[in-house]
């Protein structure tokens, strides 16, 4: 008698709450009694109703399984609350897709990412079955903070138009920009565990699952710096990103703001090819620089290289012609240049042939890679893919005695310009670049 009552009195709370919400606009995904309004894709994990959440049940031998609704959804704000088991991997399909012709019907698109074990990927956003990571946590100490392990967590997701933005009990732990999907189905995931004994019976679970689709500006997170924002939209300067000051040095159609540092037809060997700025090799065309010159700046570059190629993004350009600063950028295992030089000093992302950097670490070989420059005055770090891997001071006893060592030894005034003009090295090699953006810093 009294789980029966108990039984009705959770009935017709979630009846309540349910109401409640529809007058505020908001709907509830999961109603607490069945999985009505959801279908399951991929493998064969089981999924059940427990207590009023879903329970997703890991199982041996069997694929990554999803639990979809079966509407899709386009803007957005979504929020559900999630308890897992430690070491389960889990997560939350958004914008997602299954579709015959695309793997088999693999299901693909944003997740937000359950895995307690991995504090840089716990409540970040990968892209299922796609490009990978989108917005993982290794440089956001914070945002690593917000999961609580053994606790129900709060969710919020805010999808509207090309802003992707992510909230774990309040903390914000992911915020992107990308137009690769403007609507899909939600999911909710328990992933593969192959033949693990250990992982058996596991669970994960959610609860007070509802979205809100209309009239969405008022219920907004306010905009805050607190997280960076990721922009994976091809050569674009979103809203926070114009705010903060960034503008594009290569607008993906054309050589615009680019010009010869040697006065060739840089067109015989540099061109714009489907939003990539590419230098052919043996081509002979020469380095190319901006047109402006810069001081104290912050600069993000993605690089490709190919089997053996030989580039690099020169700063401080001015004076000493095509002599100046130098971001690395090689194919250690292929070119002989890596062996060259004192210590790793010409090796991926060091200061050529000056200070060596451990950018081999951390870089898709042959993928794309971030390079990040920043000067403040005579301080300047290197960056790759979010790791510092160079930092050093021009202009004291140590950077004179540093280029004293170095090949720039008999070069008068190397590197001692305050502005300059940034350079791409052609070095006879094929090297692939996009989203090159500049901010000048204070």
């Amino acid at each position: 008698m009294k789980k029966l009552l108990f039984v009705c009195l959770l009935a017709a709370g979630v009846l309540c709450a349910a109401q409640a919400e529809e007058r505020d606009g908001w709907e509830s995904l999961f109603n607490g009694r069945n999985l009505k309004g959801w279908t399951k894709l991929g493998g064969k994990a089981k999924f059940k109703v427990e207590d009023g959440a879903i329970v997703g049940i890991c199982t041996k031998g069997t694929a990554s399984t999803f639990l979809a609704t079966e509407k899709n959804y386009g803007d957005f704000i979504l929020e559900m609350e999630y308890k897992v088991d430690e070491n389960v991997n889990s997560g939350v399909q958004f914008r997602s897709h299954s579709l015959a012709d695309y793997k088999d019907g693999r299901v693909h698109g944003y997740q937000f990412e359950i895995d307690p074990a991995s504090p840089a990927g716990n409540c970040g956003v990968f892209d299922e079955e796609r490009r990978g990571w989108l917005y993982s946590l290794e440089t956001e100490p914070e945002a690593q903070k917000a999961f609580r392990h053994g606790e129900w967590n709060k969710l919020r997701i805010e999808a509207v138009g090309t802003s992707m933005r992510v909230w774990v009990n309040g903390i914000p732990t992911a915020e992107f920009v990308d137009d690769l999907d403007s609507d899909g189905f939600i999911a909710l995931q328990v992933h593969e565990i192959g033949d693990s004994d250990e992982l058996a019976g596991r669970t994960v679970r959610w609860r007070n699952i509802r979205i809100k689709t209309g009239d969405l500006t008022s219920d907004l997170t306010p905009a805050s710096d607190a997280i960076a924002e990721r922009n994976h939209i091809a050569n674009s300067i979103s809203p926070r990103e114009a705010a903060e000051g960034w503008r594009l040095l290569f607008n993906g159609r054309n050589l615009d703001g680019w010009k010869s540092l040697s006065g060739r037809d840089m067109s015989k060997g540099w061109a714009a090819e489907n939003g990539e700025l590419v230098i052919h090799a043996k081509s002979g065309a020469g380095d190319i620089v901006t047109d402006q010159m810069y001081g104290s700046f912050e600069l993000k570059v993605d690089f490709r290289i190919t089997k053996g190629a030989n580039g690099g993004i020169k700063y401080f350009i001015n004076s000493n012609g095509s002599v100046g600063c130098e971001f690395q950028i090689l194919d250690d295992d292929n070119h002989p240049d890596a062996k060259m030089g004192f210590n790793g000093n010409r090796r991926l992302g060091s200061l050529y042939d000056l200070i060596p950097g451990a950018g081999w670490q951390y870089v898709d070989k042959y993928g794309w890679n971030t390079a990040r420059i920043v000067v403040r005055g005579d301080k300047v770090e290197h960056w790759i893919n979010g790791h510092k891997i160079v930092e050093y001071e021009r202009g004291n006893m140590m950077w004179d005695t540093i280029v004293s060592h170095s090949k720039f030894a008999r070069v008068k005034g190397f590197a001692a310009d305050k502005m300059g003009h940034i350079l791409l090295q052609d070095h006879n090699d094929e090297v692939h670049y996009r989203n090159l953006k500049i901010r000048v810093l204070d």
